[in-house]
């Protein structure tokens, strides 16, 4: 769904698989649906988030801010689906 205000997006990512090069203009709420470590590269494959440094995982459930984010792709380097609505935010 999108309109003027709001950009919301269902990411299904599966064990393994990867995102095509993105970026996400706006801000965003977060929605954990399901948790799995991923890695963030640059379009260059440089890494900028590796989860599995994070001090703490989400849970399913859990809501999280998300500033804007420059083009990137995701790897889920997991054993489950990493799944997340996100509601961007075009007018903050």
């Amino acid at each position: 769904m999108e309109n003027d205000r709001v950009r919301v997006l269902d990411t299904s990512l599966g064990p393994g698989e990867r995102t095509p090069v993105h970026a996400h203009q706006w801000p965003a709420v977060l929605y954990i649906l399901s948790w799995s470590d991923f890695i963030r590269y640059d379009p260059e494959g440089n890494v900028l988030l590796d989860s599995r440094a994070m001090a703490l995982k989400p849970a399913a459930g859990t809501s999280l801010w998300a500033a804007p984010l420059v083009p990137h792709y995701v790897h889920n380097i997991g054993e489950s689906a990493l799944r997340v609505i996100a509601v961007e935010m075009k007018d903050s």
